[in-house]
C-alpha cells in the first residue's frame, strides 16, 4: 500500500479516518482473497468490498500503481450485503 504522510490534511491517511476507518482495516480488506473487487457504477474506479477481523463491512475506493501496489483513496463502511440501504 502507498500512504500519504500521516500529517498530509489531503493525503489519503487522513482521509480514511474521515470516515471512521483506519489505515489497518483498509490493508486487511485490500489482502483479503475472500474480498469482492469490482468498479463502482458511478466513479468506474476500482472498489473491494469486505469484512474486517472486527466485523466491519466495508468499501474501499483504490488505484492500482503496478503489480502488488495499491493507493487507497477513501474508505467507508456499507450496509452488509443484502441489507437495506
Amino acid at each position: 500500500m502507498i500512504w500519504d504522510l500521516e500529517d498530509d490534511d489531503e493525503g489519503n491517511y487522513q482521509h480514511v479516518l474521515e470516515h471512521d476507518v483506519t489505515p489497518e482495516e483498509v490493508e486487511e480488506i485490500l489482502s483479503d482473497l475472500a474480498s469482492r473487487t469490482t468498479r463502482s457504477r458511478s466513479t468506474g474506479r476500482v472498489i473491494t468490498f469486505g469484512w474486517t477481523a472486527a466485523g466491519r463491512y466495508l468499501a474501499v475506493v483504490w488505484e492500482s500503481i503496478e503489480r502488488d501496489v495499491a493507493y487507497p483513496m477513501t474508505a467507508y463502511p456499507v450496509p452488509e450485503p443484502g441489507q437495506a440501504r
